[in-house]
């Protein structure tokens, strides 16, 4: 996910993303336990891309 996507969306709308991506690392890691990934980076841009999720809330709600 790019940045300049993330300009575009409204605040409700990062929340709901936010939650998705949350709720997809965590059943990639429980799979994780139980079976091979076959994409084991996703773990590394779903923490990165989740990151820039609550940057893009927090400078929103700061005003920035």
């Amino acid at each position: 996910m790019k940045t300049s996507e993330l300009h575009e969306l409204s605040v409700d709308d990062l929340k709901a993303k936010l939650a998705e991506l949350t709720e997809e690392r965590f059943r990639l890691r429980f799979r994780s336990a139980t079976e091979s990934i076959e994409n084991p980076m996703r773990f590394r841009q779903l923490r990165r891309d989740i990151a820039r999720l609550k940057t893009m809330l927090r400078a929103r709600e700061l005003g920035k």
